[in-house]
Formats: structure tokens, C-alpha cells, sequence
């Protein structure tokens, strides 16, 4: 029986949340130590959906694993089995096996993972027989094949002058969350050439973990050392191999398979346009309800390719620039014919309307963009499980704030920064139960993550009550690592010592293991948020816990800005990091070292020109006064100084394209209600760029 592509969607929307509550319930389960007859109910019924469900799709590997699952589960309802640890970490299994059996499909519309070891475990399970999880298996090596389509990109790159690579990674046996690791590391790759393809599939790869090394093929202009280098920073990659590889070298074509089809990625127009590096995202991500029997609620969903949506957004933006156009259009007639201005007032009625159809228009698109931080939330609970079992320590996991929602291109970049702060508090925070006791603490741990709204931002908290941040010990570490001087550390207080943590290389951990340890976590936190326009803070007492704040815009499409004029030309600055504006005379001005400065409440503020920043001529004439744009991230503050000041605004941030590339100290650019090209302006580069140590001025 060949089923619609729209009855296929139907089914995997449906197991995705089976899923789900299967795994959520689990863990319940697990933390409870009892038979909880709602949350057995509950398990039992999803088990039976899939069963039923996957059987009717003709997936008998999937049918017969959920048969055995459910077998499980009925024996615990009728007391016959209790939920072990080794039980439920075989049902954990089971549900691993369930998922890369699910992206098979999805990826092929076929089975086939090999279910007979999974299922043998779960019928001694059911027999009362102790079953323990085995060592991950090591994926096994593909043959190079090769579609035409990526054949002839790899022609492409070559003519360009561009290395093809087969870059091998082998993560360490012992990885929690391999597929997140794999994630990491094409998202590192792809900064630095394009990925042709990868072995496993990366739908396989990125949701699977019964694999310890892959492999990516690589078009980029890097040499091998370089990329080496960068791949080994990565936490838990133990060794890497890359070999150049010629457009001759055993490159063969794949031959298509009979039935074989790309997933669709729109069920309105039936269109074949989604593949591998295509990303899906749903108008409305369904929760599963909670054990407690709350009312689930029915909702149609339609799958459609981002893409549309960015096009919709910017289609959107032309309308935005076209209605203000009309406006000036309107007034222009008004002042011809001030008599008889029936038509006009028409025409002006029109215009208000449509540009009150625009702004709708534009909060659906987006929020057709927005997904809930559940999506990654969901993960973290299986994770901390897991790890805690690993390292020995009872933990207490409180997870808050699942329904707030995001853009999902800053959904797709915070997974990785939670995860090292996770494991890092689970590793680091958190004491083991028996060192707790003695310190007058409760045996469990208490992990906090938290996501909440904050005016035109979301604030994430990860918060634990371990053995907190010791700064001296801190300042020791970055003074041994060469970091900063001992009278740099002497200097620092405690709260910026504790910042130190930041810096690449730094760790306090006595030993590395498979968990943490080798000081290329917390600067990745930093830089991986920085890169989604937020900040990250931390404050920490010993012996209290430590709380990690990260403040998120709620978008990466539409910012709020302050427009400003310069020469003619009009630049934006990013709200967030605009402190404070003001009026300078010209003799608050004055040079320090080189630097141009002010003084502002008793405290330096060094200066720089935006004619100076982009190698502008610079005025002949002095002025009397200045306007001068104060920007800042922690500590550190610069001064811009500025023509004119025009006021706020939110703007669509577009890409410069590939043909500008990047251009030192500008994001992006947006175009204005009347037409022109505003210039946003790279406040956290020329942060950055322009930090200088103290300086000493005269008051």
C-alpha cells in the first residue's frame, strides 16, 4: 500500500510526540521509584499508538519493537515488573532505536536499522531476566558515492580553487549526546568551506548516537593543518584525519533507487525542494500533555521550507518601503490641489489601510518564525539523567518556562552554549551526595534551567547550588596559563576574576575527563551567543551554586536601532548595546596616550569617529559641539562620535550578500521607509576592536 506524502506527515508528526511522552514519562517514572498508574497509563497508551499506527504504515521494525515495549509496560501495570535502573535503561535503549528507525524513514522510507539485539534485551526484560546496555557500536565505513547533484558541485568548488576533503572524526567512546557533538562540528565546518555530503546522512547523524566517528566531505579553501587545528579545540573529538580528494578520485555516482524520494518540505503545493541542509520548521510545535491527564489540543499543522519564510519577510519589507513611499506621494497632492481633495482623502484612506494589512501581515510572518524553547528544553532532562548516573551524583532537575518561543535560527545556536553550562554545573557545581551531607546539604543537587521574558528580550538561567566559582583559584589558573599578569589578577575584583572563566583555555577543573575539563567550553558559550546578538553573565559564592544569565533578542530578523547620520549617510546602531547618547563641546575633548577621550562622571570614556572607524575624509572645519553615541557590553564603554542623532526604529536586518562579504565593523545593512540604505553598524566588533587598558587623565 504506497501512501500520500500528506498521510506520511500525518504519521511522523504523530510519532514525534509519542515519542516524546514516552521519553518525558520515563523519566518521571524513574524519579518517582513507583508505579504511578497515571504515568503507566500514559506510557502504555503512546507504545500502543506507534505499534498500531507504524504497523498500518507497513514499518514492522518499528511495529515489533513498540510490541515488546508495550509488554514492558503491561507487566508493570499489573505489578509484575518494578522500574529499575537497568530496566529503564533499557527502555531508554529501545527509545533510541525507535528514533533512528524513525529518521530512517524519514530520511528514505525505509528500515534499516537492525532491531534483533534491542528486541532479544527487552523479551528477557519481560521474562524478570537483569539486562545492561552494551558500548555504543562504531559506525561502519561508506563508499564514497555521490549524487550528480553533488558531483557537480564539487566541479563547481574546484574550478573556484577550492580542496575537496574527507575529514574523518572520531569522537571519544565515552560521549554523552554524540549526535550534539556531531551538530558542533558541521556547524564548525561549514564556517569554513560548504559540506558536499556526510557518512551517516546528517539527518542520521545529528539525531543518532550509535555511532563514535563519521564522515564529512568538505569544499573549502583552508589548508589541512589549519583545519585540523580547529577541529581538535572541539570538546570530545579525540582525533581527526583529512585527506585531499580529487574530482577523479573514486568519486562515483549514485544510483537513485526505485521509490526513492526527498522529503517533501511543503505539503500545500506538494513541491520536492527540501534536502539534507534544508532546515523544516513547523507554524505550531506540539507538547505532548503531562502524565496528569491534562486536555491535549488538536492542531492542523502544514510543514513548510524557511526558506519561503525569509522570502516572505522580505516581500514584506518591500511593502513596509512602498506604503511610506505612498504616504509622500499623498502629501505631495494635498499641497498641488488643497481645494477639491476627495480623491486624495480616498487615496489616503487606502494607504492607511493597507498599511495597517502590512503590519499585520508582517507580526503572522513573524511569528510563523517563532518556535517554543521546548524544543530544546526536551532535550536536557534525558542528558542529566544520563550524566548524573555517569558521575555518580543525585540531582534534582527543574526545567521552567518550556512555552516561551523564540526565532528559530536562535533556537538552532542556543542548544550547544546550554549544553557546556549543563555538564559543566553537573561536573564542576554540583558535589557528589556524600560530600553534600557533610556540608550540611541535601544529598540531590538542584539543577534550575529557566527561560522566561524580559521587555524585548528572553533571559535563560541556568542555576545550580553546587560548590560555587572560587575566584582566587581562578585568578591562580589564568596567572599559571599565562592568561593575564599577577598584578592584572591582583587588580581584578572578585565578580570580574570570575569572568576570567570566559577566556579560551581556561579551566579550574583538577583533571580532564570525558565530561569537561579542557578549557574550550566556556569561551564557546560566550562566542556562540555573541554570534545571536546576546551576552552571557555569571555570578557565583562559593559553597552557594552559581547562576549563568544569557539575555537573547526574541528575533534576529527585525531589531530595534538607533539611526543616526554621518556624511551623508545613515547607520543604525543595535539598541542593546547603545548605553546612552549626549552632547560634547569641543573642549571636553581632549588626548590621552594617543587616544582621543572625555571625561564623563569622573571616568574616562575613550572616543572614536565613525570617519575614522570606515576611512572617511574627515571635516576641515571643527565643530562646537558633538553628538557623541555611548555603546557597551560589561565593563567596557566607547564613545562614537556622530553628525546627527535621528532617533529609534526597528529595522529588517539583510545580509550584505556575497558579493560585499564581510566589511569590518558593519552587520548587515536594512533599507528605510523612504527608500535608502541604512548601514548597521558591528557594535560588539568595534567593542572589541577598540578595548584599551586604563588610561590616566588629569581632572
Amino acid at each position: 500500500m504506497v501512501f500520500s506524502d500528506a498521510e506520511m506527515a500525518v504519521f511522523l508528526d504523530e510519532l514525534e510526540e509519542k515519542i516524546q511522552i514516552l521519553t518525558d514519562n520515563l523519566l518521571l517514572l524513574e524519579q518517582s521509584g513507583e508505579d504511578d498508574p497515571k504515568v503507566l497509563q500514559e506510557i502504555f497508551r503512546a507504545a500502543h499508538t506507534i505499534k498500531g499506527s507504524s504497523a498500518v504504515m507497513g514499518f514492522t521494525k518499528m511495529s515489533s519493537l513498540t510490541h515488546e515495549i508495550e509488554n514492558i509496560f503491561d507487566k508493570m501495570r499489573n505489578n509484575e515488573l518494578k522500574p529499575t535502573s537497568s530496566l529503564i535503561n533499557v527502555l531508554f535503549e529501545a527509545l533510541d532505536a525507535l528514533k533512528i528507525l524513525r529518521d530512517e524513514i524519514v530520511a528514505e522510507n525505509a528500515e534499516k536499522y537492525d532491531t534483533t539485539e534491542i528486541i532479544a534485551k527487552l523479551k528477557e526484560a519481560v521474562a524478570g531476566k537483569d539486562v545492561s546496555v552494551p558500548a555504543p557500536k562504531t559506525t561502519q565505513s561508506a563508499t564514497e558515492e555521490f549524487t550528480a547533484e553533488e558531483i557537480e558541485k564539487i566541479r563547481e568548488f574546484d574550478l573556484k580553487g577550492y580542496q575537496l576533503y574527507e575529514i574523518k572524526v572520531y569522537l571519544d567512546p565515552a560521549t554523552v549526546m554524540k549526535s550534539v557533538r556531531a551538530f558542533i562540528v558541521l556547524q564548525q565546518l561549514r564556517e569554513l568551506g560548504t559540506v558536499i555530503k556526510t557518512v551517516p546522512a546528517e539527518e542520521l547523524l545529528v539525531k543518532s548516537e550509535e555511532f563514535s566517528d563519521f564522515t564529512v566531505y568538505l569544499a573549502s579553501g583552508e589548508d589541512v593543518d589549519r583545519l585540523q587545528n580547529i577541529l581538535l579545540t572541539i570538546s570530545e573529538v579525540e582525533r581527526v584525519e583529512i585527506n585531499p580528494k580529487q574530482v577523479e578520485d573514486n568519486l562515483e555516482i549514485k544510483k537513485e533507487q526505485p521509490g526513492e524520494e526527498e522529503v517533501k518540505a511543503t505539503e500545500v503545493e506538494g513541491e520536492k525542494t527540501a534536502s539534507p541542509e534544508k532546515t523544516l520548521t513547523d507554524f505550531k510545535a506540539k507538547t505532548p500533555a503531562a502524565a496528569s491527564g491534562e486536555e491535549k489540543k488538536v492542531t492542523q499543522t502544514v510543514r513548510v521550507d524557511v526558506q519561503k519564510l525569509d522570502t516572505l519577510m522580505n516581500l514584506v519589507g518591500e511593502l513596509v518601503i512602498d506604503r511610506t513611499r505612498l504616504l509622500s506621494v499623498i502629501d505631495k497632492l494635498y499641497n498641488i490641489n488643497r481645494e477639491n481633495n476627495e480623491l486624495v482623502e480616498t487615496l489616503a484612506e487606502v494607504s492607511s489601510h493597507i498599511g495597517q494589512i502590512t503590519t499585520d501581515l508582517q507580526d503572522v510572518i513573524m511569528k510563523a518564525r517563532m518556535l517554543p524553547i521546548a524544543q530544546v528544553f526536551n532535550r536536557f532532562p534525558r542528558m542529566v539523567r544520563d550524566l548524573a548516573q555517569k558521575l555518580n551524583k543525585e540531582v534534582e532537575f527543574i526545567v521552567e518556562g518550556k512555552e516561551t518561543e523564540l526565532d528559530r535560527n536562535v533556537i538552532e545556536v542556543i542548544g550547544d552554549p546550554l549544553i557546556h553550562l549543563i555538564r559543566n554545573a553537573l561536573d564542576h557545581g554540583i558535589e557528589p551526595p556524600e560530600e553534600r551531607e557533610k556540608l550540611g546539604k541535601p544529598r540531590a543537587g538542584r539543577l534550575r534551567l529557566a527561560a522566561a521574558y524580559l521587555e524585548n528580550n528572553i533571559v535563560i538561567t541556568v542555576e545550580d547550588d553546587g560548590r560555587g566559582i572560587d575566584p582566587n583559584a581562578v585568578r591562580r589558573k589564568a596567572v599559571e596559563k599565562g592568561i593575564i599578569s599577577e598584578r592584572e589578577a591582583e587588580m581584578l575584583s572578585d565578580k570580574e576574576a570570575i569572568k576570567l572563566i570566559f577566556r579560551s583555555g581556561l579551566s579550574t577543573a583538577q583533571k580532564v575527563n570525558d565530561v569537561s575539563g579542557r578549557g574550550v567550553g566556556m569561551d564557546i558559550v560566550k562566542s556562540q551567543i555573541e554570534q545571536i546578538n546576546g551576552e552571557v553573565q555569571v555570578e557565583s559564592q562559593v559553597g552557594k551554586g552559581t547562576i549563568f544569565t544569557i539575555r537573547l533578542p526574541l528575533t534576529l530578523a527585525i531589531i530595534r536601532a538607533l539611526l543616526v547620520e554621518h556624511q551623508g549617510q545613515i547607520y543604525a546602531f543595535p539598541l542593546n548595546f547603545v548605553q546612552e547618547t549626549l552632547i560634547a563641546g569641543k573642549e571636553e575633548l581632549r588626548k590621552v596616550q594617543d587616544y582621543d577621550v572625555m571625561l564623563l562622571r569622573g571616568k574616562v570614556l575613550p572616543l572614536i569617529s565613525l570617519s575614522n572607524l570606515f576611512n572617511l575624509p574627515e571635516e576641515q572645519e571643527q565643530k562646537e559641539w558633538y553628538f557623541v553615541v555611548i555603546l557597551g557590553t560589561g565593563n567596557h564603554r566607547l564613545g562614537v562620535i556622530v553628525d546627527n542623532l535621528l532617533g529609534e526604529q526597528e529595522i529588517v536586518i539583510k545580509s550584505l550578500g556575497e558579493y560585499l562579504g564581510q566589511v569590518k565593523g558593519l552587520s548587515g545593512a536594512t533599507i528605510l521607509g523612504d527608500g535608502r540604505i541604512g548601514l548597521i553598524i558591528d557594535a560588539r566588533g568595534i567593542l572589541q576592536e577598540n578595548e584599551i587598558g586604563e588610561l590616566n587623565v588629569a581632572v
